[in-house]
């Protein structure tokens, strides 16, 4: 199984901006899909109206995941706000299923039941050229950042798409490339309706659309739930952990070690760790201290640091009643 991706250390800030774009194109292009699927009788372009509708408010909810996320640790938060990201995101997911994918599905299950009246294509078909041309550069925003991100964590960009924590660009990407595919599957409705007569094939691709958002909202909501579940840091960075700690002079082994990805450039270790013999409590604490900033250094990601001072099995051994 793929193991997470590292995040390279980068400002907030670039998803942010992603974010916006995206927002911004989506508000738009849902406006200009209503009217044309209102002047053109068209189920699919009124399902793609949803479909960028549900993404404009997908969209509010991720920016409201990244401005929440950042907030420092308090008495109340002692681990920070980084898992809330994941919150909001999911209910972003949720946002796709429920006023894309259900609305496109009755819609198109309408069509094909009663019929619909066809109008002027026209305006369908310029709008549908246009929204092109908006998603294309919302999805170039988002494959821009997500490809610097890859290649700065020096991962193939798919393994990066299928397991970077930073979930925000990766439901603009995921969304706007379900927007493309969606436009033409109601490019595809208003020509075979135009060709044929038949409302059948504007109602059929009403129903691939729905389809499509509900695949991008369970990729989605299965991603942000993992996190929130508890995503451990990837099998080759928890083996660099431990050998940093071994690297240390008073300490012997690792018993165990437990990692928690928390946000895109947020991490918690924990380990339980056997000191040398004869170790003083000056030694231990030095040890402690030493070891964490070396963790902080070099690992960017690890924000918190949590050692425990743990005897080994032969000193627990050792230092057990003897049975009765």
């Amino acid at each position: 199984m793929d193991q997470p991706v590292q995040e390279a250390p980068t400002g907030g800030g670039e998803s942010t901006s992603t974010v916006i774009v995206a927002a911004l194109a989506n508000l738009g292009i849902a406006l200009a899909k209503a009217v044309a699927g209102v002047i053109s009788g068209s189920s699919a372009m009124l399902s793609e109206a949803a479909h960028s509708v549900a993404d404009t408010v997908t969209e509010v909810l991720l920016l409201t995941s990244l401005k929440r996320s950042v907030r420092p640790a308090d008495e109340d938060h002692p681990l920070g706000h980084g898992p809330e990201r994941y919150i909001w995101a999911l209910l972003a997911a949720v946002a796709t299923f429920v006023g894309g994918a259900v609305f496109s599905f009755y819609d198109g299950l309408h069509t094909l039941v009663h019929g619909e009246e066809p109008g002027d294509p026209l305006v369908a078909y310029i709008v549908l050229a246009l929204a092109f041309l908006l998603e294309g550069y919302s999805l170039r925003t988002g494959l821009k950042q997500a490809r610097g991100e890859a290649a700065r964590a020096r991962v193939p960009f798919g393994r990066y798409l299928r397991r970077t924590p930073d979930t925000a660009v990766k439901a603009v990407v995921l969304e706007d490339s379900a927007a493309l595919i969606g436009l033409v599957l109601a490019a595809g409705g208003l020509l075979g309706g135009q060709l044929t007569g038949s409302g059948v094939w504007d109602g059929v691709a009403s129903l691939c659309i729905g389809a499509l958002l509900l695949h991008v909202a369970w990729v989605l909501g299965r991603s942000n739930a993992e996190f929130l579940i508890g995503r451990p840091l990837p099998r080759a960075v928890r083996d660099r952990i431990r050998a940093e700690l071994l690297d240390e002079e008073h300490i012997e082994a690792v018993l165990e070690l437990t990692t928690l990805v928390q946000g895109p450039r947020e991490a918690l270790v924990a380990a339980k760790v056997d000191f040398r013999d004869g170790a003083t409590a000056t030694e231990i604490e030095r040890t402690c201290d030493r070891a964490e900033r070396r963790l902080r250094a070099g690992l960017p990601m690890v924000r918190r640091v949590y050692l425990d001072p743990t005897p080994g099995p032969s000193a627990r051994r050792e230092h057990a009643p003897d049975a009765a």
